[in-house]
């Protein structure tokens, strides 16, 4: 009898594809992970540091600096970094070294509250807590302001940030009981009262010409105090 050993071939390539494949696959979840690599995304003003990160990173792998790859839980330590409040997002992952990998963004802070407990707001307009490592230069806000409604000064913030004028001249947010604002302006004396947030985009437009006018005539320091809740003019209550 005439043995086709093509009809075997086949069945022995894949036996051992197969082999070379849990073989190679058993001995990659045995690899050691090492000491994790922290690479932060974006701004280079650090809220929360490389050291923190890893020792986060460490704990919630089993407390060793090297562990079995098969023995860690990327969803776990992904889920541990994105439950910092300093920390936008994060992912994880093992390179194929064996080196622990996590991609960090952190939180952006458009404005700090300043009251019976100090914290930032973000640029989601969420919570974030002040660092020991670094202070954002950003509107201070003053008032009547609680953790849980944050949404007009948040308004407010995210205005000032994007704006040219009022990022460089604003240094403070005041929110009353009524939830009115006003502002306070780098340099000059003056309250900035803005009301409402109704009708915004006019009234920085109206303290914009006010003010080229007023600093053209040198007259910044003659005003204690400048309303915009109008719609068609400022009005101006001098010193």
């Amino acid at each position: 009898m005439k043995i086709n050993w093509n009809y075997i071939k086949i069945p022995l390539l894949l036996v051992m594809v197969v082999g070379l494949f849990a073989f190679s696959s058993k001995k990659n979840n045995k690899r050691i992970v090492s000491i994790p690599t922290i690479n932060f995304n974006g701004e280079d003003n650090l809220f929360i540091t490389h050291d923190a990160v890893s020792k986060l990173l460490i704990h919630n792998r089993g407390g060793g600096q090297n562990v079995p790859k098969e023995a860690i839980d990327l969803n776990l330590l992904e889920s541990a970094l994105n439950s910092n409040p300093m920390i936008k997002s994060a992912q994880v992952f093992v390179g194929v070294n064996g080196h622990l990998v996590a991609e960090v963004e952190q939180k952006k802070p458009i404005a700090r509250i300043s009251n019976s407990v100090s914290f930032y707001i973000d640029d989601d307009g969420l919570y974030m807590p002040l660092s020991k490592n670094y202070a954002a230069r950003v509107p201070l806000v003053t008032g009547n302001v609680s953790k849980t409604d944050l949404e007009i000064v948040y308004n407010m913030a995210v205005k000032i940030q994007n704006d040219e004028f009022l990022n460089t001249h604003v240094t403070s947010i005041h929110q009353y009981e009524d939830k009115s604002l006003s502002l306070r302006l780098r340099q000059c004396s003056f309250e900035v009262y803005v009301g409402s947030l109704a009708q915004l985009d006019k009234k920085v437009n109206n303290l914009k010409a006010f003010y080229k006018k007023a600093f053209k005539d040198k007259l910044l320091n003659n005003y204690s105090k400048v309303n915009l809740q109008f719609d068609s003019q400022v009005i101006c209550t001098k010193s």
